[in-house]
């Protein structure tokens, strides 16, 4: 094994000198940094993570919880998470929970034991065993689809939904649609909540109500999309004109549903999603959706959380604006469309 003695010997320097460019503790000449760092690539010197753990009380290494690196949305998230990582010299550790709490509590555990530096979470749903096990963790954390927890040492950075929901419902009426229906999320998720807030606030704003049983609560999956709209769709004399899904995901179940009841979208059925996965813009026809900033979601949780390592205190909630990305889903009834992006 190739040692501090060994590269110092090797580039004529003190160990103390090759120490100081390893760890960046002091500044050094730039010659003599060269030298260091040609003996360091010449000798394949790798430095002893887990000493240096010990000795800086930092393992530069940071966690991540998540529903399902499957979901695209996720899986972007993901990497803005893992990129800004990267750039900034540390390392990530993915946990996969399935929103299920027992995963949750042992994922928790086993990161805290690889003694991470801090934890962004990002999950649909999160049991009471898990958030009482992360308020007792004394762990910087970011947290992604949830609520602020006062007196945590944690903060929230996601997109402002109740902004989007009202963006996708004022879209609609734009076109003249008023009988829409809604498919959400599960009841207790924070975001679908205020996507719901939103598109409430636009429909009572627009002097509209919201039929009971055209407001659905899902899971957030493919099949969920499909097999709410075929609940929605199956009375033709009692029809939604437009659906909006609180995720391209549902928004592609049902378009798959319109397809096996024949119908055509925009003509007969409008359709509005939510998020922009990148699969939208390919569809036929391409989802309108509403875009979250993904990727810069997971970058910025980075940011805040290498931020705060370094002594700087969590902001409030971040929310990062959505916007409406117009494709060929949506349009007045019977309008037939030319297709654009």
């Amino acid at each position: 094994m190739i040692r501090l003695k060994d590269v110092a010997a090797h580039a004529g320097v003190s160990v103390t000198t090759v120490s100081h460019v390893v760890n960046a503790t002091r500044p050094v000449a730039s010659a003599t940094e060269a030298r260091v760092r040609e003996s360091i690539a010449a000798l394949g010197y790798r430095p002893d993570s887990v000493a240096r753990a010990l000795k800086s009380n930092r393992s530069r290494t940071l966690g991540m919880i998540v529903t399902s690196a499957h979901n695209p949305f996720f899986a972007e998230v993901i990497r803005g998470v893992e990129d800004r990582c990267y750039q900034a010299g540390y390392s990530l550790i993915l946990c996969n929970s399935d929103d299920i709490d027992a995963k949750q509590l042992s994922y928790l555990e086993t990161l805290r034991d690889r003694r991470i530096d801090g934890l962004v979470v990002m999950t649909a749903e999160n049991g009471a065993g898990f958030l009482e096990a992360l308020s007792a963790l004394p762990l910087p954390t970011v947290m992604m689809d949830a609520e602020p927890q006062p007196g945590w040492d944690m903060t929230v950075v996601n997109d402002d939904s109740r902004l989007g929901g009202r963006l996708a419902i004022e879209h609609l009426l734009a076109q003249g649609i008023e009988r829409i229906a809604l498919l959400t999320g599960p009841r207790d998720h924070a975001r679908s909540r205020e996507r719901l807030s939103g598109a409430l606030d636009a429909l009572h704003a627009a002097g509209l109500g919201l039929a009971e049983d055209w407001q659905i609560a899902t899971q957030l999956m493919l099949a969920d999309g499909h097999r709410a709209a075929h609940l929605l769709l199956a009375n033709p004399a009692d029809r939604p004109d437009a659906i909006f899904a609180f995720n391209d995901l549902l928004a592609l179940g049902c378009l798959r549903a319109a397809q096996d009841l024949g119908l055509e979208v925009p003509q007969q059925l409008s359709i509005i999603g939510y998020d922009d996965i990148e699969i939208s813009a390919y569809l036929s026809p391409a989802l309108t959706t509403i875009r979250q900033p993904i990727y810069a979601l997971g970058t910025t949780a980075v940011d805040q959380l290498i931020a705060r390592l370094e002594g700087t205190p969590f902001p409030g909630q971040t929310q990062l604006a959505p916007r409406l990305v117009e494709r060929d889903s949506v349009a007045r009834p019977g309008q037939c469309l030319l297709g654009h992006v």
